[in-house]
């Protein structure tokens, strides 16, 4: 049997979102996804996102694998109105389909008030497509499994479209998810197929600077401020993106330009280690900057961020050790592990909770 994912459950009482770094690949990691797929790809996970009520904070669609870095949003306890499910389903179903649910809770509702049926019968159509709302693996499942039915019959192809499940990443908010998403982001620039992830039409920070197939880009920022700025309180607020498309910048080691978007990225002083923008502002008087090379970690593939299994402080990893501790051996005492090889630059910074020896 497959090992069961790692999850976590948030506390009812704090009903706290939590964000995975989620990567599926296609079958011998063929080249499939061309502009028309990428465009559907996107399509598809925004109408999974309204629907499950869970948000992407960032993602990029290469030609033959996918990222996201997803927010999953705890479901009420008191659950969702009728509008709020009716709302829900047009993001997926036809408005015949939705007619359809909306008619039998109509009728539901009135057998309730008449005292013809419990109120269970109105939960048990809520039921029915609720248990895939708020939740990763449905929210995944879902939109791979309605893009490969699109795909399968665009190239009248029959068969499993993804290599395997796909992986997972547990990730701390503040520094781990605006690492994370810039790490994501930056995936067509270590690829060679760009020279600023501006100029990338299929991944979050190309949508917020040149806008998306409806041309405005909004989804995009609201989810990058989001994964940067969670942890200070931020929600989705487009209205930010200003303030952190200059941070944002900063973290993937991109000089800010006159246009924002249209910078090049400086390579050489990246290799060493130094952040752009920095090195720019301090060009004149020649001074040692204090960089640690996070920037210049992010244009190599680091291992720990697709199979560290958890990424965070030191403290957030331990809780999700102590949480998860059947998963562990007796021998195990601590969950963090410091990061080694290609993350070294984050080390003391960022942790794993998996000790990873090769190809880091």
């Amino acid at each position: 049997m497959r090992r069961a994912r790692w999850i976590i459950k948030p506390k009812p009482e704090s009903r706290k979102p939590v964000i995975y770094h989620c990567i599926s690949r296609v079958v011998n990691r063929d080249f499939v996804f061309q502009a028309t797929e990428k465009e559907q790809l996107r399509m598809f996970m925004r109408m999974y996102e309204v629907f499950s009520g869970n948000r992407v904070l960032s993602y990029c669609f290469m030609s033959n694998h996918i990222h996201l870095l997803l927010e999953i949003v705890p479901a009420a306890p008191e659950g969702i109105s009728d509008a709020e499910l009716l709302r829900r389903l047009r993001a997926i179903h036809s408005e015949a389909q939705v007619a359809e649910v909306a008619k039998e809770l109509a009728e539901a509702r009135k057998a309730v008030a008449e005292g013809r049926t419990a109120e269970s019968l109105v939960q048990a159509i809520h039921a029915r497509f609720t248990f895939r709302m708020h939740d990763l693996s449905q929210f995944m499942k879902s939109f791979m499994q309605r893009y490969t039915q699109w795909h399968n019959g665009a190239h009248r192809r029959k068969g499993r479209l993804w290599e395997d499940r796909f992986k997972s990443v547990i990730v701390e908010s503040g520094i781990a998810a605006r690492t994370m998403a810039a790490y994501i982001d930056l995936n067509p620039v270590r690829a060679g197929m760009v020279a600023d992830p501006a100029g990338y039409r299929w991944s979050s920070y190309g949508e917020a600077v040149g806008g998306g197939a409806k041309g405005n880009g909004k989804k995009a920022r609201e989810g990058l401020v989001r994964a940067c700025l969670s942890h200070e309180g931020a929600g989705f607020e487009a209205e930010k993106w200003q303030e952190v498309s200059r941070r944002y910048r900063r973290a993937m080691g991109l000089a800010l330009g006159r246009k924002s978007g249209k910078a090049e990225v400086d390579k050489a002083k990246v290799r060493a280690g130094l952040n752009t923008e920095e090195a720019l502002a301090a060009k004149d008087n020649g001074t040692v900057l204090p960089n640690l090379g996070m920037a210049a970690m992010l244009m190599h593939r680091v291992r720990y961020f697709t199979d560290g299994a958890v990424i965070g402080s030191k403290a957030f990893v331990n809780e999700a050790f102590a949480s998860a501790r059947a998963r562990f051996g007796p021998r195990r005492k601590d969950g963090a592990r410091k990061l080694r090889g290609g993350g070294s630059p984050a080390a003391g910074v960022l942790w794993s909770v998996r000790d990873l020896r090769v190809g880091v």
